[in-house]
């Protein structure tokens, strides 16, 4: 089983307009949705025939509602009670000019008790899981002791972790050796300090990686190409193209790919042209992380992948003439 992790869970607030032309837009439609990287992952992967548990916080009556989302969607969860409410965002729809704008509140203040009950269940839920998905940001620096507490259990326990969080922490993270990161070339940007403006950065950063133990790293940027590591093997990945109408949560999608494939032990270029294909039909679509398993597989079949650098030796046993 694969378990989720969202530290930073989200109530969303959708509301859909024929065309926002003044402050005075009303509104012909809403709904309520259930947001957090960790969250869509699940989301995804229910749609992939994955089993997976998502693990998180929960406070207030954004909280509720959540818990109420979840269980209508069918999504296996727990959740840690919190006093702060849940954070909350307004994402306003614009029918008329195909657009969507997403405005996030306040975090939730995280206290002491919370996260080390949080700790508490997270590791009792590790034992049990096969793979870890830690996934977006943290509500405060405090909660950054969770996610290096879960690489640890994911070590002490042998199993696989998935690292897909950003911010200044991120360096500690990799620094511990997760199995698995995906980031997007931003946030690697910003957490070392560089750019990644050539092939050669590129392949200097997912060596650094590696030496830090990490398996596979994922460095994506959108619809561009993308590129990947498997133990020192470095990987150039062209997505497929589509129209595109909202990149959110296509991270979330792709991520859920990689896990798809870990979990049901696929070789390295099914499951990322797989991920890469999600990635792109999340982007494609309005709603976030609802992609047909079997629409990502047609599509799969147009991403390319590229060997850069050090290649992989096959060795030809043919007889000879």
């Amino acid at each position: 089983m694969v378990l989720t992790v969202t530290l930073n869970p989200l109530l969303e607030r959708k509301f859909y307009f024929k065309e926002i032309i003044s402050n005075n837009s009303r509104a012909f439609s809403q709904k309520l949705l259930a947001g957090g990287k960790g969250i869509n992952v699940s989301r995804q992967l229910n749609l992939l025939g994955v089993k997976n548990h998502a693990l998180t916080f929960l406070g207030g009556f954004n909280g509720k509602k959540i818990r109420s989302i979840l269980e209508s969607e069918e999504i296996s969860f727990s959740s840690v009670n919190t006093k702060s409410e849940t954070r909350e965002a307004a994402l306003l729809f614009d029918e008329k000019n195909q657009c969507l704008k997403t405005y996030f509140g306040v975090n939730s203040k995280i206290n002491k008790d919370e996260i080390e009950l949080f700790i508490s269940k997270l590791k009792k839920s590790i034992q049990n899981s096969s793979i870890v998905v830690f996934s977006g940001s943290l509500p405060d620096d405090e909660c950054s002791i969770i996610i290096e507490k879960g690489i640890e259990f994911c070590r002490e326990f042998d199993k696989m972790s998935v690292l897909d969080t950003y911010g200044k922490f991120l360096p500690k993270f990799i620094k511990m050796g997760p199995t698995v990161i995906h980031n997007n070339f931003r946030e690697i940007e910003e957490s070392f300090n560089l750019e990644l403006n050539s092939e050669k950065k590129i392949s200097a950063i997912l060596e650094k990686l590696y030496k830090s133990n990490v398996t596979l790293a994922f460095l994506t940027r959108g619809s561009e190409a993308f590129y990947a590591s498997k133990s020192d093997f470095h990987y150039r990945i062209l997505n497929p193209e589509i129209i595109q109408k909202d990149p959110a949560g296509s991270g979330d999608a792709f991520v859920s790919g990689i896990v798809f494939g870990l979990e049901k032990s696929l070789v390295f270029n099914d499951f990322v042209k797989l991920a890469s294909a999600l990635g792109a039909l999340n982007a494609s679509a309005w709603d976030t992380c609802r992609v047909l398993r079997e629409n990502a597989e047609k599509l799969a079949g147009s991403v390319e992948i590229i060997e850069i650098g050090k290649k992989i030796k096959i060795i030809d046993d043919s007889p000879t003439i």
